[in-house]
């Protein structure tokens, strides 16, 4: 497998056969963010079989605590194929992206894991990562249809020291 960043072209495979065209104007407007070098997108490319993980990481945000755009990045998004889980995928594209922001002068990754995910949260505690707040997990966004859609996901905040390793 091949963790790249994303390319335009790849906008399409982020929706994963429909399952996440609702989100396809957020993709749209991140990876716009990414071409103006606030925001750095990746993906797993599986060869014979295309995108089977991706994963966004913001560089900076209003929400200096996430991401400060110095110090302090924030992941999200991060999904692997339900196929290809626990086979290292994720574990790869999580070291790939630690890598880069270490590389870019990051000293922290924060990133927040639903509180009904704990196959997640054990995942990230695997890699270093701690929880240090609770979070409400509010947000919304602009469908593909133009409609705005309220979320509500309770999470975790998570963190990790990139020097610690």
């Amino acid at each position: 497998m091949l963790v790249r960043q994303v390319i335009q072209n790849d906008l399409p495979a982020l929706e994963w056969d429909g399952e996440y065209r609702h989100f396809r104007r957020l993709y749209r407007d991140i990876y716009h963010s990414a071409c103006q070098g606030k925001a750095v997108l990746w993906v797993g490319d599986l060869e014979n079989e295309g995108v089977i993980g991706q994963v966004f990481v913001q560089l900076d945000s209003a929400r200096k605590e996430l991401a400060d755009g110095v110090s302090r990045a924030y992941i999200y998004g991060f999904r692997v194929r339900p196929k290809y889980r626990s086979q290292g995928v994720g574990g790869h594209i999580l070291q790939t992206v630690e890598r880069d922001l270490t590389g870019r002068a990051f000293q922290f990754v924060t990133l927040n894991v639903g509180r009904d995910n704990p196959d997640a949260r054990r995942f990230y505690e695997r890699y270093g990562y701690q929880v240090v707040a609770a979070e409400p997990g509010r947000w919304s966004y602009l469908d593909d249809q133009g409609n705005r859609r309220e979320v509500h996901e309770p999470a975790w905040r998570m963190e990790k020291h990139l020097n610690r390793y």
